[in-house]
């Protein structure tokens, strides 16, 4: 859900703005790199309608460049050539240095400060104390850099500055780099990049002119400015706005996916099925949300456009988005504001369109070659009370099917002598005597007169009628049931209540 917010904020500025909306797979962690991943990505992008301007073309990720996708690959493993001479540039300028250190010599550091009570950095404390380029000699510099695989080019964070930047929707932030790590920025042993280098590169390279991105990397910024002034960049350096996290409904803390099956709701936009263990992580759109309702949901998790409404096609959403009505604290995800979302679209929409998406429901649960006007009156009776399409099944289930078992505290309530005997009587002279269209209106107004005329008691009744329709004693009411599956099927399954409770 987090990624799928980021990337509305942004195609929504982008769209605003007159600008474009590139979508760019960052795969440069070989070692993160989830089969599928990509394509799931593309997916759920097509599913909200967020269509990127750059980037795919045909549900792939593009390639090759041409008029429409000139800054093609976007896939940054296939960029991968661009970023060494990079990393050399930032080395030969004095930004950067070679770093020999193992993953062992490295663990043996975060021990040592451990065991005193201290937090390891790579910086210029400890930098001279470690196996680099700043400490060894050229000759053995070069050899290393020729003869060995394992080294890293880390970035040379200057000592005692004060980094100052502007984000979007932070406003102003200071950083001291004393307290910040020299990070890698390129790593020898699969010759690809970090994020760091690799995004400062392209969003260069591609002309990005706005980076709307995740809280969780609001500490990146200060090393992305620095790298921007040690390229000579920072007259073309992006703006950068950095969202609050989405919160779990209950308690502190970032929003989960183990909160999401500990309360029951999903937090991916589509069922994903890990390549790895096969779990599988429910999605929103398996779960019956509209793409527009859940747009709609997300759009509103830490922003809204003030006022009263809250209900916005996509489309509508662009000219009202803006970054400075993006909340600065975390934004707390509420289920049942998600189900709200849902049943509103769902009230909004035409009764042929909901009958087309419920026929197949209808279809998996056994229910073939009904006529469609008759659906069309059972989805026009039921949609007020649904909020998913599938819940029309749950509902209206009557309606297409006898009931084949009987809620047993309605039976032990209600199925008494001496209210089922009166039930009975009524439909008889129902089926018996009814005159004229068997409409709602008409069978309530009935059976109501009969009722009241013979002093019986109306709820009882009616109740212990609903039971033999339905199969429980609440739900529709019993006048749309009768009128819609008929006098003969309602005295059918009278009688086949009768002689299975009795």
């Amino acid at each position: 859900m987090g990624g799928v917010r980021t990337a509305l904020y942004n195609y929504l500025y982008a769209k605003q703005k007159g600008g474009d909306f590139i979508l760019r797979i960052e795969d440069t962690d070989s070692h993160r790199f989830v089969p599928g991943a990509e394509q799931y990505i593309i997916e759920a992008l097509n599913w909200c309608g967020i269509t990127p301007d750059e980037g795919i073309e045909n549900g792939a990720i593009v390639e090759v460049a041409s008029p429409k996708h000139p800054h093609a690959p976007y896939r940054q493993s296939q960029r991968k050539p661009l970023y060494r001479k990079y990393a050399e540039e930032l080395v030969e300028k004095g930004w950067a240095y070679y770093a020999f250190d193992s993953a062992e010599e490295l663990a043996a550091k975060r021990s040592e400060a451990e065991a005193i009570g201290q937090t390891f950095m790579y910086n210029a404390a400890s930098r001279l104390q470690l196996r680099n380029s700043l400490t060894l000699p050229a000759d053995e510099v070069a050899r290393l850099v020729k003869e060995t695989s394992d080294w890293t080019v880390r970035f040379k964070m200057p000592v005692g500055r004060v980094v100052k930047m502007d984000d979007l929707i932070r406003g102003h932030v200071e950083v001291n780099t004393d307290t910040l790590d020299d990070k890698v920025l390129w790593k020898r042993a699969d010759e690809l990049p970090t994020y760091h280098l690799a995004n400062i590169v392209d969003d260069h390279l591609m002309e990005i002119t706005e980076v709307i991105r995740g809280e969780e990397w609001l500490p990146s910024l200060p090393l992305h400015y620095l790298l921007y002034e040690a390229f000579g960049w920072t007259d073309t350096m992006p703006r950068f706005a950095h969202l609050s996290l989405l919160l779990k409904p209950d308690g502190k803390g970032k929003l989960s996916k183990r909160d999401g099956d500990r309360l029951g709701f999903p937090v991916f936009p589509l069922k994903w099925v890990s390549p790895e263990t096969g779990e599988v992580s429910r999605g929103y759109r398996e779960d019956g949300y509209f793409p527009e309702a859940f747009v709609n949901m997300l759009a509103f998790l830490g922003w809204n456009p003030g006022g009263e409404r809250e209900l916005y096609t996509l489309d509508e959403l662009v000219p009202v988005f803006s970054l400075d009505r993006v909340i600065k604290s975390g934004a707390r995800f509420n289920v049942e504001k998600a189900k709200w979302y849902n049943k509103e679209y769902l009230r909004a929409k035409s009764v042929s369109e909901l009958t087309d998406l419920f026929i197949p429901v209808l279809e998996s649960n056994g229910v073939s070659g009904c006529d469609r006007a008759y659906v069309e009156s059972v989805v026009g009776l039921v949609q007020e009370r649904a909020t998913f399409v599938a819940d029309m099944w749950d509902i209206a289930k009557s309606l297409f099917v006898a009931p084949s078992a009987y809620e047993q505290k309605d039976v032990d309530k209600f199925w008494k002598e001496e209210n089922y005997s009166l039930m009975i009587q009524a439909v008889d002279w129902l089926v018996k005597e009814y005159k004229g269209a068997v409409t709602p209106e008409g069978v309530e107004a009935a059976l109501v007169d009969y009722i009241k005329a013979h002093e019986w008691p109306m709820g009882k009744v009616m109740n212990c009628l609903r039971l033999a329709l339905t199969g429980a004693a609440s739900g529709l009411g019993i006048a749309d049931l009768v009128a819609r599956i008929g006098l003969d099927e309602t005295a059918r399954r009278v009688h086949a209540a009768a002689s299975c409770l009795n």
